[in-house]
């Protein structure tokens, strides 16, 4: 009987330890896992905080890139603003010297008018007083003197449509650089309106390409909170698998101590019988209380 005990309790440790063997190969593979998997969460870290520093750097360049375009429209315009008040200075410059012109040719037609009249009424006083003397010569010479202002006048006349000729001429190259200015200020407006809409694309190129990094980001925090979850689960899993071991382990100590025991009581009981001669029952009455104490003690 102390012999199938033994036995027994010797299949049963082998099996314990078998056990054993399997739990330390389950708790190796576990460990390589958490291992495979903090390997994956670090990496996972450090794509996020590249992902991140990318960000930065874009928005910085992002930025600095729209601080430039500002500046650049801002010296455009204010270039334009400064050729469009050079413009209309030289056009209210060119309109004062036209006006200062015609009032010029204005003012030596009427000089040289009145000048002529003054000079007529005197030749005509003249003529008056020397009337008795001339009396023969004045129709020739009322003729000449008309012949005179008529010819005066027609020169006066085509000085003046010379000065309208003129003032036409400067007007008509004064409505062609208005013209050309307006045409200019329309293309100006269309590179302005061309740079909003470049600039507009551009915005929202950097925006979609945001909001991806951001979903992808998004994403990868997902992913490194399942792997917490995950990992946590497995710590848990390890847990009970090291509580399990460590169960197995007292209850493997108990039954070596029970088969110390058991051996011990054996060798206790063969030298009984070499050195007292037993009757059957008293030695089956012996090995029936052994094994008895055997049993209660690896209950």
């Amino acid at each position: 009987i102390c012999q199938q005990v033994c036995k027994r309790l010797q299949e049963e440790v082998a099996e314990k330890e078998r056990k054993e063997e399997e739990l330390k190969r389950k708790t190796s593979r576990t460990d390589s896992e958490i291992e495979t998997l903090k390997s994956l969460l670090r990496q996972a870290e450090e794509e996020v905080e590249m992902l991140k520093q990318d960000r930065e750097l874009m928005l910085i360049s992002h930025q600095n890139r729209t601080e430039q375009l500002q500046e650049a429209l801002r010296q455009k315009l204010q270039s334009e603003d400064d050729r469009r008040a050079k413009l209309e200075l030289d056009l209210a410059k060119g309109e004062a010297q036209h006006k200062e012109a015609i009032l010029k040719v204005k003012e030596e037609a009427r000089t040289e008018l009145e000048t002529e009249r003054q000079k007529y009424q005197e030749m005509i006083a003249k003529y008056q007083r020397d009337q008795e003397e001339l009396q023969k010569k004045i129709p020739e010479l009322i003729s000449s003197a008309i012949n005179n202002l008529r010819r005066e006048v027609e020169i006066l006349e085509k000085k003046l449509q010379d000065a309208q000729v003129k003032l036409a001429e400067k007007e008509e190259d004064k409505e062609k650089d208005t013209q050309s200015l307006k045409g200019l200020i329309t293309e100006l407006e269309f590179q302005l309106k061309m740079e909003k809409n470049n600039n507009e694309s551009f915005l929202d190129s950097m925006r979609k390409e945001i909001k991806q990094k951001s979903d992808e980001l998004e994403k990868i925090t997902q992913e490194r909170t399942q792997l917490i979850h995950n990992l946590s689960q497995v710590q848990e899993e390890n847990t009970l698998l090291q509580e399990t071991v460590r169960r197995e382990c007292e209850e493997r100590y108990e039954l070596t101590g029970a088969l110390t025991q058991a051996r011990e009581q054996v060798l206790e009981l063969k030298k009984l019988s070499g050195n007292f001669p037993l009757s059957p029952c008293s030695l089956t009455q012996g090995s029936l209380t052994s094994c008895a104490a055997l049993v209660d003690g690896y209950g």
